[in-house]
């Protein structure tokens, strides 16, 4: 009888089990439903997902982890952890990108040798990059603006060469920033007050602008308190550190040169761009540079010009420069500005400020015998290509086919009969930017006989970027209107696959998300958080639900995205840049103190290693600083794995919709450590 009871307790103990485990699964087929948005029964299908949710847990050893195991496969987790070891103490301020050693193999002309040189694979260093003994979290901002610790950047240099202009000075362990410049030694805000008597600064008609040559980021420190954000950069070590201090300020800033190759911002993304004594040649090679710096500006926007050669009549004793070069150096600006159509609306005293007009169009057809070359037809916003050679001839080809590929706004190429042919087009369809090293890796070519030949970040044109195509700026909004208003590249239908309703939709995700962030990370909203980046940004909708005056976030655009967005995140107010995730950002270690990226390794999933991003992301991550991961399960068992060794510590945590949803999100806090420290402590 006792047998008998037995195996009936065992059979009703199966079929319990198995109507459990077939109520999940309906119960999840029916969460998913919900979440596609169709159908009438959304509500109700919440509220009996999240109850079966919390009901599943009776199952035994149900493990989420290997639940939704898809083309990524499951992670044994009985593999060991490799630990990654810390770095030499020569690479703490090591920037793979701007070596200054591999500098000095390219050549200086055009500023070649301070433009990217990135190492390649077998070059890179696997190792954790120490910060310096003594390191501390910089101050709070608005603190952070005035003082940086001297520990966090030992570099009195500056407090030397540049003791007249008063830009920084040595006060016992912190270094003070009084806000001079060579340009405003009453200081940065009168200089401000100076322009905005000028531009509408204080409207918020001016919201981005782009310092070049910036220093050690004084103007954009001060502009920050006006609502407008300032995008700047210098090339690494022409004054030493000076981008590092920008950074430790929390001001935003790249490691950047205008050399040779486009600037790696879409077209018309500023409101102003600002050059205050910044040696660059304006008026060389034909106005070249500035019809770069027209081609990331808006139409209606500003370009101010602050010291040599304005005003040389006065200013050339001074100046200890010849009257007559001096002269020609403004000559050609003015004719540069002329052809581009710029205004000059303003001089005073070493300051002039030209402003692009929105009309150009009908501006240029009205000069006489007019220089000025219009840019073909293509994406303005192009950066960077590749040209690939086919392996065998193809049926039709007279010789070899080539073909430019096409990896930022798709996937498609042309291919073309002859490499000359290739190389006269490639400038102007040249649309994406993929490392040599993975381009064998990506799943974005038709053909897979294609070899890879050269990748080239695009060079600058000796042409001027029409007004037309990418978005009528006539619309857009005054800050901080604009952050949440439809952008007009959107709003015009120029985004491929992104409405008006799809971008309301992602806007009302990204609060969800943040929301759900601010849960787990209750500093979020404190400023403990300065200096915040987004490495895969999509249409800006993380920094615009985070925004606040305590913070700025770097939105970065991954030159392999599906679909390039990033004009989209400078419209409504916000900043970014292009990057390929496969090479180092242009940036020192530790300058940022958060990092966001969601779905980026699905991205990067077999185009270059993990292990090399999660590197990448150490090195310009402070101690203590923190990390939010939003990406599959699958993916993240595999990230996890790695930082397992890193010094981080982590936690995998379920989406906010709960366990059946297979996205989830890994948060972690990176160890304090420093040079010579045998271990490690969590913050």
């Amino acid at each position: 009888m006792a047998g008998k009871n037995s195996g009936d307790n065992r059979t009703r103990t199966s079929v319990s089990i198995f109507i459990i485990a077939g109520l999940c699964c309906f119960f999840y087929l029916l969460g998913a439903w919900q979440r596609s948005g169709f159908g009438k029964g959304d509500s109700i299908a919440v509220a009996v997902t999240k109850t079966a949710g919390e009901n599943c847990d009776i199952l035994p050893n149900l493990n989420f982890e290997t639940r939704h195991a898809g083309e990524a496969g499951g992670t044994d987790e009985s593999e060991e952890v490799e630990e990654l070891k810390p770095c030499d103490p020569q690479y703490t301020d090591y920037t793979p990108c701007q070596d200054q050693k591999r500098a000095m193999t390219f050549p200086r002309e055009n500023m070649n040798y301070r433009e990217r040189h990135c190492p390649p694979q077998e070059e890179k260093l696997h190792c954790l990059i120490p910060a310096p003994k003594g390191y501390v979290t910089p101050f709070p901002w608005p603190k952070s603006r005035d003082y940086v610790p001297y520990a966090n950047a030992p570099y009195k240099s500056l407090t030397v060469e540049k003791a007249i202009q008063n830009w920084v000075q040595y006060e016992g362990n912190v270094f003070r920033f009084p806000g001079g410049g060579t340009q405003f030694p009453q200081g940065a805000d009168k200089y401000i007050d100076q322009l905005a008597s000028v531009v509408p600064i204080e409207n918020g008609t001016v919201r981005t602008a782009l310092d070049t040559g910036c220093g050690v980021a004084s103007w954009g420190a001060y502009l920050w308190k006006r609502n407008v954000i300032a995008m700047s950069f210098a090339p690494r070590d022409s004054h030493e550190a000076q981008v590092q201090f920008a950074l430790e300020r929390g001001v935003p800033a790249v490691i950047g040169v205008l050399g040779t190759i486009k600037m790696p911002y879409p077209s018309k993304a500023f409101d102003m761009a600002h050059c205050s004594r910044c040696l660059i040649p304006w008026g060389a090679a034909d106005g070249i540079l500035m019809m770069e710096v027209d081609r990331v500006l808006r139409p209606g926007g500003y370009w101010v010009l602050s010291g040599p050669p304005i005003n040389w009549k006065v200013n050339f004793k001074a100046w200890q420069r010849p009257k007559e070069d001096l002269e020609e150096e403004q000559r050609k600006i003015e004719e540069a500005a002329k052809l581009l159509c710029w205004e000059k609306i303003s001089e005073k005293g070493e300051t002039a400020i030209w402003q692009k007009r929105k009309d150009s169009a009908s501006c240029r057809s009205a000069q006489e015998n007019s220089a000025a070359r219009v840019c073909k037809p293509s994406d303005p916003d192009s950066v960077c290509s590749i040209l690939l050679r086919n392996r065998f001839p193809l049926e039709h080809a007279k010789k070899v086919q080539y073909a430019n590929l096409n990896c930022l706004g798709g996937r498609k190429f042309s291919k073309y009969a002859g490499q000359s042919i290739c190389h006269n087009l490639i400038r102007f369809s040249g649309l994406g930017c993929v490392h040599i090293v993975s381009i064998l890796k990506i799943k974005l070519m038709a053909d897979p006989l294609f070899l890879p030949l050269w990748f080239r970040y695009n060079k600058m044109e000796m042409c001027i970027t029409p007004n037309n195509g990418n978005g009528g700026d006539e619309s857009l909004k005054p800050f901080p209107e604009r952050l949440y208003a439809v952008p007009p590249r959107i709003a015009n239908g120029l985004v491929s696959g992104v409405s008006v309703a799809k971008y309301q939709e992602d806007s009302k995700k990204w609060k969800k998300h943040v929301s759900a962030y601010k849960k787990i990370n209750k500093l979020l909203d404190t400023g403990r958080y300065r200096n915040i980046m987004d490495m895969n940004a999509g249409l800006g909708g993380f920094a615009a639900a985070l925004h606040s005056p305590k913070f700025w976030v770097m939105n970065v655009m991954p030159t392999i995205a599906e679909k390039n967005t990033l004009g989209v995140v400078f419209e409504r107010g916000l900043i970014g840049i292009y990057h390929d995730w496969c090479e180092a950002f242009s940036t020192y270690p530790r300058t940022y103190d958060l990092i966001h990226a969601s779905g980026l390794f699905s991205l990067y999933k077999d185009k270059c290693e993990f292990e090399d991003i999660l590197l990448e992301m150490d090195r310009i991550l402070r101690p203590e600083g923190a990390v939010i991961l939003r990406d599959n399960v699958d993916v993240l068992i595999k990230v996890k794995k790695i930082i397992g060794g890193m010094r981080w510590n982590f936690k995998l945590m379920d989406h906010e919709d709960g366990p059946l949803v297979p996205e989830k999100i890994l948060v972690a806090v990176k160890q304090y450590w420093t040079l010579g420290d045998t271990n490690s402590t969590s913050s």
